[in-house]
């Protein structure tokens, strides 16, 4: 009689333990899952909020450009960034060397043209009485007359140029248009800058900070639905967990195309009191077009749910009724057709108007077997 040694017989018994249970939990959880082969979620009633997004970008309901208009270097700045300035207050002044030096000389000028003027009213005072005792002929007085009229006119140009240099003198002083804050500063001490073809920004002041504006871009589809005066929620990234507000102000006429697709710029007035809203934050903004509380509702993940399988042909309606939409209630584990009427809708939920459906209903959102997530069991054998 062949004695089977202890050791062999427990490791016989474990191994055919541990194959039964491993084939237990395989049918269980194959028996779940085909159970659970779809997905399901129940009809309520709850609040919708149909929202329009759009980026924008904060900015100063006022912000001026201050440019220069004659060239030169720059001699010495009165302001910089942040500083607060009054209107007429100085910013900026250019070396006023080479202008002072051409309004000299053109005060020189006016004085040459007032002394010539001086003596062709003199040569006309002697020739005039030289005509009536018949010494020179109408002709000669002719050209004296001629020659003061050329002398007056001399004089007139010569008055002008000193006008338009000392205007130039006074333009190499750059003065605040506004009352407001500095928000840029282009320029530094010992810079050269040019006004011949465009005049370059020195400056760039904001009126007011505490009133600021959105400039965003909604697309035509959306436009529709915003009106003067409507509220508007925003986020800015500084301050994510802060809600600001504000109202639609204007809604340009002109639009943008880009590659076919037509947005109009859309302006939000927004109240700054508190000073946290910097120029040029980028605002996420949402436009509240439309609200319902307490209504019936359907996730919008069962609107988008189409039958696959052998339950697609049973499923299916034969013909889907123009303006409705069709979702799918599961009844004794199979999916049954529904054709409803919808209204308001946002991101999650869709208002039901009409149909074959109560709160508590439950409608199929998706199969288990969609994504990879096939009924089965997950159990993988590692042969080694």
């Amino acid at each position: 009689m062949t004695v089977i040694p202890t050791r062999r017989v427990l490791i016989i018994l474990l191994t055919l333990l541990m194959a039964g249970g491993v084939g237990l939990w395989y049918w269980t959880a194959r028996s779940e899952s085909r159970h659970e082969r779809y997905k399901t979620q129940p009809i309520d009633r709850g609040d919708i909020v149909q929202n329009i997004s759009a980026n924008g970008t904060l900015n100063p309901v006022v912000l001026v450009n201050v440019g220069t208009q004659v060239s030169g270097t720059v001699y010495k700045l009165f302001a910089d960034f942040n500083d607060r300035v009054k209107e007429g207050q100085i910013l900026v002044e250019l070396d006023p060397s080479l202008f002072q030096a051409q309004l000299h000389q053109s005060e020189a000028s006016v004085l040459n043209a007032q002394v010539a003027l001086t003596v062709a009213q003199n040569k006309m005072a002697r020739n005039v009485a030289l005509k009536e005792q018949g010494f020179i002929s109408p002709d000669a007085l002719d050209v004296i007359v001629q020659q003061l009229e050329a002398a007056r006119a001399q004089l007139a140009v010569n008055r002008a140029q000193l006008a338009r240099d000392r205007t130039s003198l006074n333009y190499t002083i750059i003065r605040s248009p506004i009352s407001g804050v500095v928000i840029a500063r282009n320029v530094d001490i010992g810079q050269t800058v040019a006004a011949s073809f465009q005049t370059p920004t020195l400056f760039q002041i904001a009126k007011d900070l505490r009133q600021m504006q959105i400039d965003t871009s909604v697309a035509e589809a959306d436009i529709g639905h915003l009106h003067l005066g409507q509220t508007v929620n925003f986020t800015v990234d500084a301050f994510q967990d802060r809600e600001f507000t504000g109202t639609v102000e204007q809604v340009r006429l002109n639009p943008t195309i880009q590659q076919n697709v037509v947005s109009y710029n859309v302006i939000v007035a927004v109240s700054n009191d508190d000073g946290v809203l910097l120029p040029g934050m980028t605002a996420n903004v949402r436009f509240t077009v439309n609200q319902k509380k307490a209504v019936l509702r359907v996730p919008n993940a069962a609107l988008r749910y189409k039958p696959s399988g052998d339950d697609a042909d049973a499923a299916m309606p034969s013909a889907k009724p123009p303006g409705k939409h069709v979702l799918y209630r599961l009844e004794d584990g199979k999916p049954i057709a529904i054709s409803i009427k919808t209204a308001v809708s946002d991101n999650n939920y869709t208002e039901v108007l009409e149909g074959d459906i109560k709160e508590g209903d439950k409608v199929i959102v998706r199969e288990v077997g969609e994504k990879g997530e096939k009924s089965g069991s997950k159990l993988r054998f590692r042969m080694f």
